[in-house]
């Protein structure tokens, strides 16, 4: 028989697959000999039985589910179900890879309305009795019933106004009988049945729900967003419950071993007297710094100290730990390595390193590629700072400079950042239905909650500026609208936010480029020194290529030659070539061009200082260049002595059907090859003349892009060749340079042997090899791919994460193939996929040369490839 179940003295440390990431904790913990409620662990193969079992817990799992519950009882004394003093538990989520609030929690299972008496007569403590089963019935009817929490916020509210109570805390037993008794009516109203009360169905449909909750909308959003794969499941956590609602020597909270905004090695943390874990999580309250605890109980916070102490140096990592008090006595109930900002990554791992506790390839193992992205953010002008006063401050929840339009919803955020505005998500306190509108944001700004809300946390992994605890706010959520600081702001109205100081501002407030730390430059060398696949970039002007280099790219993979096309002087003069009708009318406007470009270039060399720079040309179909304005189509019309019709004519006929597989790429060069013969004529002077003025060793790669045939690359790289040998002639120069293809067609990738024969380099374009494999272009999928994450067809966007089992499998064949015919061949790829880390990792594997991405992606794959490196060995 198959075992389902694992109690937590079972269990060790590297059964993370198995138990999940808190479930192997918990028993690491357990082995380590800390005060740990005692639990069991259902493990992540049982999460995927229940799926392939039609969503049912078989009876088998059911049978070592109740099993454990025995061994608890013995553990722990008490009986599951008993009605004098019953055996009460925790349900949890427990992911592999740590999913803060993106699954569901259930607290005090195992309550109903004859155990709740006996309970209170046992702890002497009613209030504490009945709190406990009003959390219960509410989250219960929420996780496990899927009934919306305002139900029962609403009626705890009313409760609280008639009572005159300003918190939770401040309601009699009494008080919560009756909120008990209203609770359990809307259940009946709306489920149409009695709240359950056997103890072992609401164990059973609670780890249910659980198992449920691994697909819920946010969980799959969240996955996506960190490239977790669908088929791993969530392990579920049953634990006993202890409490932090039994009054003033008891309590709850969550802390850092070190600042996870900044990585300062100092306890960071909150805790909240008489609550339990979900109230400092939820933000409902606003905690107390947990170094506040040395104070209210110095013997508690002594044994505290020394345990997060011991659990860093047993991890040897900044640790995230949930504690709580039970009436003056200690329990962790969860570590995890702390999620954290990108700067604090990199301090953290740094100190480490100088703290003798990890060396630097596992520093550079454990920062999250990604989150480097948080340190290339704006900050706010210091003039403008200076100038402008806040109306109002809070905590600083998350670093960064974040200005925006304000909406009050999830959605209106997600929707209106769509349509480009820049978002600023006002709530009274988020919750993990939020998370699309969060990641839409640039910036959140909460009323409720503090340094370790749900808001804080999640904003913090997503590199967001995020103020929260702002209790100063009068929100009016409905009415969309709020007041701070003797200000009125409405939907729409600007704010600024700063993250690292807690600061709101009125108004847009500009922003200036983020400086890098030294922390940020150790880290890089560390990499560097590692990672054997090149970086490069993608760039088209001097100043995004300037910005590359400052980022530590080693060339450029791809300057697409038409985005200088576009600028308000040459546009005219691709037009005229456009509506020529002989060759020698198309020479004459792509002469015009030829300075143009020629300084474009110029500029890049200058910069690249001699770093290899690939030119892709012209790639876009011609219909893009044409005037669609009635004014420039007569200006065009008069500047080439033609009438209107004949301009329209010509505009009209170049219309395309699918532009996507249309005429472009070499097919223009094929068409015009005077095209091609001026661009490589401008690339060429160019490269010889700053060869000349700089001394710099400039070889130029010429990239032909969309080709399918070897004939087809070898008519345009004879053009190229005529030309560029013209111009060496004509200049006396003994450059050398390169000719070689984008494989962006399947075709290309399959014929790829053949094409070797011609071209000294492929670059994959994996943009349009993900379009044309997939057979659906990237500017409509929007329409369709929300449903297919939802139905698991697809778990991540194949335009950002690159596709390895379809599209990887044809680059993969088409370097093999290039390589047998030309060993020498150099490979790269220059999609945006070359700054996403699972790709750059697949590049590596497949033995590409290098990836090229955008500027500000460059320490990401510079990060991605040593670690890929490191993941191999």
């Amino acid at each position: 028989m198959a075992k389902w179940v694992y109690l937590f003295k079972e269990g060790k440390a590297d059964m993370k697959n198995l138990l999940g990431g808190k479930g192997a904790n918990l028993a690491e913990m357990t082995n380590l000999g800390l005060p740990i409620p005692q639990g069991f662990t259902v493990t992540t193969e049982a999460c995927t039985d229940y799926y392939n079992s039609g969503k049912k817990i078989t009876d088998e799992i059911q049978g070592q589910i109740f099993d454990a519950i025995a061994e608890l009882e013995k553990i722990q004394g008490k009986k599951f179900g008993d009605t004098e003093d019953p055996l009460l538990v925790s349900v949890r989520s427990g992911a592999r890879a740590s999913m803060p609030g993106m699954m569901d929690t259930i607290l005090n299972l195992g309550l109903n309305d004859i155990a709740v008496e006996g309970f209170a007569k046992k702890t002497g403590n009613p209030r504490f009795a009945y709190d406990s089963y009003r959390r219960f019935i509410q989250m219960f009817s929420d996780v496990v019933m899927e009934m919306s929490k305002t139900f029962f916020e609403g009626i705890l509210d009313e409760i609280k106004e008639e009572k005159g109570a300003k918190f939770d805390t401040d309601l009699t037993a009494d008080d919560l009988k009756e909120v008990i008794a209203r609770y359990k009516a809307i259940y009946k109203e709306k489920m149409g049945d009695e709240f359950p009360q056997d103890p072992k169905v609401q164990l059973i449909e609670a780890v249910t729900a659980v198992f449920r909750s691994w697909d819920n909308p946010r969980a799959i959003y969240y996955r996506r967003m960190n490239d977790i794969p669908g088929d791993w499941g969530t392990a579920v956590n049953v634990q006993a419950m202890v409490f932090g609602n039994m009054g003033e020597t008891s309590g709850t909270g969550v802390a850092f071993t070190r600042n996870p905004s900044t990585g300062e090695a100092k306890i960071y943390g909150e805790y909240l007297i008489n609550a339990q874990g979900e109230d400092v999580v939820a933000g409902i309250r606003t905690p107390l710094p947990i170094t506040r605890l040395e104070q209210d109980m110095p013997e508690c916070y002594k044994e505290f100290m020394e345990i997060a102490t011991k659990l860093e140096n047993h991890y040897a990592d900044m640790q995230d730990m949930e504690f709580t008090i039970q009436e003056g006595k200690l329990y962790f109930l969860q570590t995890r390595n702390g999620k954290r900002t990108g700067p604090a990554a990199l301090q953290i791992a740094c100190d480490l390193v100088d703290e003798g506790k990890i060396s630097k390839e596992t520093a550079v193992s454990r920062i999250d590629a990604k989150s480097l992205d948080q340190l290339l953010h704006p900050a706010f002008d210091q003039a403008a700072l200076k100038a402008a006063t806040p109306i109002g401050s809070a905590l600083p929840a998350s670093p960064g400079a974040a200005a925006g339009k304000v909406y009050f919803t999830a959605n209106d955020a997600k929707n209106n950042h769509e349509k480009g505005e820049r978002v600023i998500l006002v709530r009274l306190e988020t919750s993990p239905e939020d998370i699309e509108g969060m990641h839409a944001a640039e910036g959140i700004l909460t009323v409720r909650g503090g340094m370790t809300s749900h808001a804080a946390v999640v904003a913090r992994g997503m590199g967001t500026a995020c103020v929260s605890g702002c209790g100063e706010i009068n929100i009016n959520e409905e009415a969309k609208v709020f007041t701070l600081g003797g200000e009125t702001i409405k939907e729409g109205d600007y704010i600024s936010l700063d993250g690292s100081t807690g600061k709101i501002y009125l108004g847009d407030m500009p922003t200036v480029e983020a400086s890098i730390s030294g922390n940020f430059d150790r880290i890089m060398t560390w990499a560097d020194e590692i990672r054997t696949l090149k970086v490069r970039t993608n760039a088209d002007t001097p100043e995004d290529a300037a910005n590359a280099v400052k980022f530590g790219a080693e060339g450029i993979g791809l300057c697409r030659t038409e985005h200088m096309f576009f600028n308000e002087d040459r546009i005219p003069k691709i037009r005229k070539m456009i509506l020529s009708k002989t060759v020698e009318a198309r020479e004459a406007a792509l002469e015009e061009l030829i300075p143009f470009q020629k300084a474009d270039f110029k500029g890049i060399y200058e910069v690249m200082e001699g770093r290899p720079v690939t030119i892709r040309f012209l790639d876009p179909p011609l219909h893009e260049f044409v005037p669609t304005e009635e004014a420039d189509i007569v200006a065009l019309a008069k500047d080439m002595g033609l009438t209107v019709e004949e301009v329209k004519a010509t505009c009209d006929s170049l219309h395309e059907f699918n532009p996507m597989m249309g005429h472009r790429g070499c097919r223009l060069a094929v068409t015009y090859p005077e095209i091609a013969a001026m661009q490589t004529r401008a690339v060429m002077e160019a490269a010889i003349e700053v060869k000349n003025e700089k001394g710099f060793d400039i070889v130029p790669e010429i990239m032909i892009p969309l080709v399918g045939e070897k004939r087809e690359l070898q008519f345009v790289k004879d053009v190229v060749v005529e030309t560029a040998e013209k111009v060496k002639a004509e200049k006396g120069s003994d450059i050398s340079y390169h000719i070689g293809t984008m494989i962006e067609i399947p075709r290309a990738a399959i014929l790829a042997d053949e094409i070797a024969e011609e071209a000294e380099f492929f670059s994959f374009g994996t943009n349009d090899l993900t379009q044309m494999t997939f057979g659906f272009s990237r500017d409509d999928a929007g329409k369709f791919l929300d449903a297919y994450y939802t139905n698991k067809i697809y778990e991540s966007d194949p335009f950002a994460r690159l596709d390895q089992e379809g599209v990887g499998q044809l680059v993969k064949m088409a370097a093999e193939k290039g390589r047998k015919t030309r060993p020498e061949i150099k490979l790269g790829i220059c999609g945006e996929h070359g700054g996403d880390p699972s790709t750059v990792e697949f590049c590596h594997n497949i033995g590409l040369n290098y990836v090229s991405c955008s500027p500000f992606r460059v320490p990401i794959a510079r990060l991605a490839a040593a670690q890929a490196v490191l993941n191999n060995k």
